[in-house]
């Protein structure tokens, strides 16, 4: 039996859900993609994010167009402003990625064989240019968590991608999306030498800044009925409405007073 899901991405075979494709406009997404576009995906945490970012790159695996990868770089938080550690970190976050999601370790053999020959400033770069260039089909690259990172680990990502931009899509990715909890406009970034950049002057190759919003009411209240076709069980009519102007459609939210609901008072 499914239930309502209260901690991380939303898995469909467990978790009863909304499909994640139909929070977004996937018309104008792929309009994006095929104009070779990099833009910006944002939303407060627990909004479903990762959940539709994984559930995007399923779907255009199973297309005939792209080859599209997600990697979570939250793990280079931990290096700060150490740009050697931090960078090395986004490195081994895409090679466990491709080998997970694609199947493909050649990322994996080439950090192990060649990687940590190259400086810092420039191996994000190398790695996606060595890995786009030998890809049949050109690359959708979505990184998760990219606010997560901090000082001049961040500074080095953005400005790699950017000097990367020019040779897609044979030899860099076709589109890249950032995803995080802000619009990259809205980073400050403080250097070693104390500089503040933002992200928009570190960053000028941005398109557009997609936002995702909550449930609609009707949304909330199909995710609520998933359980009463599964189960059988029954909810008040009157619930609805009040249920709406607790949560808003705030996707945790509506989760978790499910799980309230339906477990935790029984």
């Amino acid at each position: 039996m499914r239930f309502f899901n209260n901690a991380g991405p939303i898995k469909p075979e467990l978790h009863y859900h909304i499909d994640p494709l139909h929070r977004l406009d996937w018309e104008e997404i792929s309009h994006y993609i095929a104009q070779q576009r990099y833009f910006v995906l944002h939303a407060p945490r627990q909004t479903g994010k990762t959940t539709t970012l994984l559930a995007m790159m399923h779907a255009l695996n199973q297309g005939d167009d792209y080859t599209a990868l997600y990697v979570n770089i939250e793990g280079a938080q931990a290096a700060r402003g150490d740009v050697g550690t931090g960078i090395s970190a986004v490195c081994s976050a895409l090679a466990r990625s491709a080998d997970l999601y694609l199947k493909n370790p050649s990322l994996r053999s080439w950090l192990r064989e060649e990687g940590e020959r190259v400086p810092a400033q420039d191996r994000i770069s190398t790695i996606l240019t060595n890995f786009s260039s030998h890809l049949t089909k050109p690359l959708v690259l979505m990184l998760d968590e990219v606010d997560s990172l901090i000082g001049d680990t961040l500074i080095s990502l953005l400005r790699q991608i950017r000097a990367g931009y020019e040779q897609r899509p044979a030899a860099f990715p076709q589109t890249l999306i950032l995803c995080g909890v802000r619009d990259i406009r809205d980073y400050r970034i403080h250097t070693q030498h104390k500089e503040i950049i933002t992200g928009g002057s570190a960053f000028n190759i941005k398109a557009e800044s997609l936002r995702m919003g909550n449930f609609t009411q009707e949304e909330t209240r199909e995710l609520w009925m998933q359980h009463t076709k599964e189960t059988g069980q029954i909810f008040s009519e009157s619930i609805f409405p009040e249920l709406w102007e607790d949560t808003k459609g705030q996707p945790w939210l509506v989760n978790a007073l499910g799980h309230e609901v339906i477990w935790k008072d029984r």
